[in-house]
């Protein structure tokens, strides 16, 4: 017994020694692991420059990074719990995870760059305007925001999805496919947008501007959004702080992007131009075109059924 009272005096002393004044009790160790494509600019320079691992340090945070060909393969990744939070997708790739059934959640979002997306068509191609592309083969990824914007651009004249052949490629296979003649046209982003204007030549057929706001958006699962809301706000503010730099010091970027990608800094420079790069809170009334996005999807039998695209839940930041 008394054995028993001085153990339960010394865990009780140990107790008030980890609680007193100028003391604190060390954290469990935590990690965030971060899903990201090629196109992911601010996630690229972020884990470059390892200021994101240093920020996340007196969290005792861990980080890993997880490359992927495009948006809709980092968040299957994020709703089977490979990863915790999603580089910036484009704004359809949200629409067809929740169509899923993915547990998602909003975290951030870059402001609108419908420039940043083109339908292109070889340097020496026959087709001048969209109406051209009726009865084309047309390249484009699945899901992405340019599967939006060839939706867009087709309705605006008048033309049914099923009067083209979409070719669901990723970005380097249809690239390829329209230098080889396999496709007559072929949707893309930046920096696969501007490296085919530059290097190959092809022509923009019609860009986003009009069509498509073209959001790009960072999403964490609904459970890590949940709990770790301490590191979602410094991932937020590093976000922001690389965006701001990126617009400030475009010849920099130019050039640290360009070593990363193996792309001509002259490449780099001219897609940054065509991002804002701005980061921004997500909010219910920011997501209309979200609906907009679903419906136009549903109504062509590509989402399996309908989605409320404001279902999804929004995370904000302490500090914006």
């Amino acid at each position: 017994m008394i054995h028993r009272r001085h153990a339960l005096r010394a865990a009780a002393a140990l107790s008030l020694l980890a609680l007193a004044p100028g003391r604190v009790l060390a954290a469990e160790p935590r990690t965030l692991r971060i899903g990201y494509q090629k196109s992911s600019t601010l996630i690229a320079l972020l884990k470059q420059d390892g200021s994101l691992e240093k920020a996340l340090e007196p969290l005792k945070v861990g980080l890993t990074w997880h490359e992927f060909t495009s948006g809709l393969p980092v968040m299957e990744a994020l709703n089977a719990g490979q990863i915790d939070l999603s580089a910036d997708v484009a704004d359809t790739v949200p629409i067809f995870a929740q169509a899923a059934n993915a547990r998602i959640t909003y975290v951030a979002q870059e402001a609108a760059s419908p420039a940043a997306q083109a339908i292109v068509v070889g340097a020496d191609s026959p087709i001048k305007a969209v109406a051209d592309l009726k009865g084309r083969k047309v390249a484009v990824t699945k899901g992405a925001g340019s599967h939006y914007l060839l939706l867009a651009a087709l309705k605006a004249e008048g033309i049914p999805f099923k009067a083209i052949t979409p070719a669901y490629l990723t970005p380097a296979d249809g690239r390829t496919a329209l230098a080889s003649g396999g496709v007559e046209a072929w949707v893309a982003w930046d920096p696969f947008l501007s490296a085919a204007e530059l290097q190959s030549g092809a022509r923009i057929l019609k860009d986003g501007t009009g069509l498509s706001l073209y959001k790009r958006y960072y999403l964490a699962s609904d459970e890590y959004a949940a709990k770790h809301g301490d590191i979602l706000d410094i991932v937020f503010a590093k976000l922001r702080d690389t965006g701001t730099w990126v617009k400030a010091n475009p010849d920099e970027a130019a050039t640290r992007l360009g070593a990363l990608w193996k792309l001509d800094p002259a490449i780099v420079a001219k897609a940054n131009a065509r991002r804002t790069y701005v980061v921004e809170p997500v909010t219910r009334e920011g997501l209309s075109e979200q609906q907009t996005i679903a419906d136009a999807f549903r109504a062509e039998g590509l989402l399996p059924r309908a989605v409320d695209a404001s279902a999804l839940g929004i995370w904000a930041p302490t500090k914006s």
